[in-house]
């Protein structure tokens, strides 16, 4: 096997004799883009709810209340949120793609600009722009 050679999925693939003398089980890429895209979906929702947040006092109430009279700050019930968003998409992509062989840059790629998107929306000049008066 040269290093030249491509796999199906048109990875390369490296000549390694000591990861081949470990006789690792071939494993579907399936539950890593769940996570991937599970973490990407969870940063955007943080970032909508920081938007929203802002853009709406009845949302901003909503979510102050999620504090549970802690005194954490104002991003404690936008993580709850945001954290909600992560477990069950995670729950849901884990279970649907739990057997399925996919693209991981394709999935990657995805999540990295739900990520880069709800980044946007936390930035203060963005959110700062739709604040209700």
């Amino acid at each position: 096997m040269t290093m030249n050679e491509t796999n199906v999925k048109g990875d390369r693939i490296v000549d390694a004799p000591e990861i081949e003398s470990m006789h690792l089980d071939d494993r579907v890429d399936g539950p890593a883009a769940a996570v991937m895209l599970s973490a990407g979906i969870g940063i955007f929702v943080l970032g909508l709810l920081t938007l929203l947040a802002e853009a709406n006092v009845s949302i901003h109430d909503f979510l102050g209340e999620l504090e549970f009279d802690k005194g954490v700050g104002p991003l404690a019930g936008k993580t709850i949120l945001a954290s909600a968003g992560f477990f069950v998409s995670w729950l849901v992509l884990g279970l649907a793609m739990r057997h399925k062989e996919v693209d991981l840059r394709r999935w990657f790629w995805i999540a990295f600009a739900l990520g880069v998107i709800g980044a946007v929306l936390m930035f203060p000049p963005v959110f700062q722009a739709f604040a209700s008066e």
